[in-house]
């Protein structure tokens, strides 16, 4: 791969045409609006709706309460067994 200084790159912009003739099918990157047509839906599909149950919610729960509870007794879980922090 051949790299582009910094000088070469600021003499293509300058030598750059300022006003361009477009495609006419051309698309902005950016036009305020959101466009859903232009992917197919199969590269982006809408996004999944996940809404854990109250028995998931009640489980993770207790877990980060559990350690919340030991690391203000000045206990240490790092490695998964209850340890005294020295």
């Amino acid at each position: 791969m051949e790299w582009i200084s910094d000088d070469e790159l600021a003499a293509l912009a300058l030598a750059a045409d300022p006003d361009p003739t477009l495609d006419e099918f051309a698309e902005p990157f950016d036009s305020g609006e959101p466009r859903l047509d232009l992917l197919p839906a199969w590269y982006m599909p809408a996004p999944a709706i996940y809404r854990p149950g109250r028995g998931r919610r009640a489980v993770i729960a207790v877990v980060v309460g559990a350690l919340v509870l030991l690391s203000s007794a000045g206990l240490c879980v790092t490695y998964g067994f209850a340890e005294i922090a020295w």
